[in-house]
């Protein structure tokens, strides 16, 4: 059975649960509710495992901080013997706008300090990659606040839809593979 991690990356913690920063647990929350799951305490984080169509997804929502994801991201890829094709990463990126979906298979962190925690874990900059544009609608300086701050009310209107369809991504990655995916979802 083929087996595949996804990591939706964001922080732990009420105050954190509707800031842009943790647009990645946010998708895999879709994710595993449309699939009628719903998340266990494991180590390094909250998991899932959902079968479909004879695979094996594991779901992971981190409990390490952000900055520090990459520790949860290979215990779960070596205890499972998860090939690093098989992962994906879903995470904010500032470089794109509001609900932008891009998915790459390598690339830097780009400033990123959960991806570049994944990166020096993981020794490669070879992995997969999902990013959900949120913007850069901040003032010089200002980024942090920005990122763990709130949804504005234009962007929460489009929020929900913007979240099923990145739940369509991951699901086309894991049965569709990432060319087709990129095909059919980047910049959509």
């Amino acid at each position: 059975m083929k087996k595949y991690l996804i990591v939706g990356l964001g922080n732990i913690g009420a105050q954190y649960t509707e800031t842009r920063h943790n647009i990645g647990f946010k998708v895999v929350d879709i994710l595993a509710q449309e699939h009628g799951m719903s998340f266990e305490t494991a180590k390094l984080g909250a998991l899932c495992t959902l079968k479909i169509k004879g695979r094996s997804v594991l779901v992971l929502k981190p409990s390490t901080f952000m900055n520090l994801s990459g520790k949860a991201v290979k215990y779960w890829l070596d205890k499972e013997n998860i090939p690093l094709e098989n992962l994906l990463i879903i995470t904010d990126d500032l470089n794109l706008p509001f609900g932008t979906l891009r998915l790459k298979t390598k690339g830097s962190d780009g400033g990123h300090n959960g991806l570049k925690d994944i990166q020096n874990t993981l020794q490669t900059t070879h992995y997969n990659r999902f990013r959900f544009g949120v913007g850069a609608d901040f003032l010089k300086g200002k980024q942090v606040d920005y990122v763990l701050g709130q949804w504005n009310s234009e962007e929460k209107e489009t929020l929900d839809e913007r979240l099923q369809k990145s739940a369509k991504l991951v699901v086309s990655f894991v049965f569709a593979g990432v060319k087709n995916t990129m095909n059919q979802y980047n910049g959509s």
